[in-house]
């Protein structure tokens, strides 16, 4: 396996208009590596989330995921030049995303939803892709729901299914963005499950998330953003003690 990390940024810069969000952000992140970004609203960590995966452009820097650059090629000059779409389209195939909302097919059973990514974007076999979905659904604890409808399912029912139809690709990176801040507390558990087992099963995962419980649990890294750049990175057991950095000691105090 190699020794390269999953995701280099280096030097990223985004700003929407005049207002910047990310300055000269650089992070690596290894494989099988879990990795749970935490930091006060406005932070900067969702847009960086969305940067990784090209679903915003960037200003300055780069970024790579398994490799590759992500949303751009070289161009003349040591610049970078936006890839295609259907180029970025492809290279989204390894990057796995899950966001707070669930964005389900309304249409579509849970299993459909599952299974559609595969048949249409990766032309996998449609009784294949089925038979894969079924099982991935049983891997997140709905083994009753494949031919539930979202409208039937409960919040943390339909986030599980939205980790299926994100696991089907299997992708080599999974992205969370606060994937349990839509959800009423009683299911967060339920959601935080799933994602502790994935971890436990070696996903490299990038999280975003005010869940402080799976940060020190789960987490291998646990990064700090404030005002668009990281202050604080290290293990759970540095950044939750007092040894973390005082920003991160200061936000930790008003928020566990």
């Amino acid at each position: 396996m190699s020794t390269e990390p999953i995701v280099r940024i280096d030097g990223v810069h985004k700003s929407f208009g005049s207002l910047a969000v990310l300055h000269d952000v650089s992070l690596e992140v290894q494989r099988g590596e879990v990795v749970v970004v935490i930091g006060p609203s406005g932070s900067g960590k969702t847009t960086l989330l969305r940067c990784i995966n090209h679903l915003e452009k960037i200003d300055a820097g780069r970024i790579e995921v398994n490799g590759h650059l992500v949303g751009y090629r070289p161009g003349r000059n040591g610049g970078l030049r936006e890839e295609t779409p259907r180029a970025i389209a492809h290279q989204r195939e390894d990057i796995g995303f899950v966001f707070q909302r669930f964005n389900l097919f309304p249409n579509m059973t849970a299993l459909e939803n599952v299974a559609v990514g595969p048949a249409r974007v990766r032309g996998t076999a449609k009784a294949e892709a089925r038979s894969e979905a079924a099982t991935l659904l049983d891997r997140v604890g709905l083994a009753d729901k494949h031919a539930s409808y979202p409208s039937q399912l409960s919040g943390g029912q339909q986030q599980r299914v939205a980790i299926a139809r994100a696991l089907a690709m299997k992708p080599a990176l999974m992205l969370f963005d606060e994937p349990t801040s839509a959800l009423d507390p009683e299911m967060v558990g339920e959601v935080v499950a799933v994602m502790r087992e994935l971890a436990e099963d070696g996903m490299t995962m990038v999280v975003v998330s005010h869940e402080m419980a799976f940060a020190k649990t789960a987490a291998d890294r646990v990064v700090m953003m404030d005002g668009g750049r990281i202050v604080d990175s290290g293990p759970p057991d540095r950044i939750f003690s007092a040894d973390a950095g005082e920003r991160t000691r200061e936000f930790l105090a008003r928020i566990v």
